[in-house]
């Protein structure tokens, strides 16, 4: 009988080649981003397409894309840590947000600013570590505070002039996950996870 090394293909399999990154952005916007260990995140209009839909009982109904969501798993691989800091809370959210194992959530505050700063005290990381994620005025003091600020597409105006990146996708349709594809391939995680992934 003989040994198989488990990084060889088993009899009878094709080894694939390392795929090759297609994701690109400028340099500069990699430089800001490489000493970032903690990205925050708006939820409505960021992790949502800023809707809000409300049953004949008054719950809040909320519609989450897949895409942001393995991104946001794929930043905790990475070492980075994802927060999120909203002004709303719901049940729908609470429990996508646990099943994405993201451990730091601020609910119900418009007032962002101190929430980031309890969550970045927690962490023993300061705002040089941080970037941030939004789409209207209350995300302005994490975002202007943070080594990089992305918006959506279809963020407001003044989000979008204050952010360093604004992203192709609009909120709630991979806007988020565009945002985490900047902070991998600008920690160099972005190839190895795709090619662990595609192998």
């Amino acid at each position: 009988m003989t040994d198989h090394h488990p990084n060889q293909p088993t009899p009878g399999t094709l080894a694939m080649p390392p795929l090759p990154p297609a994701m690109q952005f400028a340099p500069e916007l990699l430089l800001r981003a490489q000493p970032v260990r903690v990205a925050f995140f708006d939820v409505d209009g960021v992790l949502t397409d800023g809707g809000l839909l409300f049953s004949e009982a008054g719950e809040t109904l909320k519609r989450f894309n897949t895409l942001d969501g393995h991104g946001i798993k794929l930043l905790q691989k990475a070492g980075i840590t994802p927060a999120i800091i909203t002004g709303r809370d719901s049940a729908p959210l609470r429990l996508r947000l646990k099943a994405l194992g993201v451990e730091h959530a601020i609910y119900g505050t418009e007032d962002k600013r101190p929430a980031a700063e309890q969550v970045l005290a927690s962490l023993g990381l300061d705002w040089s570590q941080a970037a941030a994620m939004g789409d209207d005025w209350p995300d302005l003091p994490v975002m202007r505070r943070s080594a990089l600020a992305c918006a959506p597409h279809n963020a407001h105006l003044e989000v979008r002039q204050c952010a360093h990146h604004t992203t192709q996708a609009r909120g709630g349709e991979g806007a988020a996950r565009e945002f985490c594809d900047l902070l991998l391939v600008a920690t160099g995680a972005y190839a190895r996870l795709l090619s662990d992934y595609a192998a």
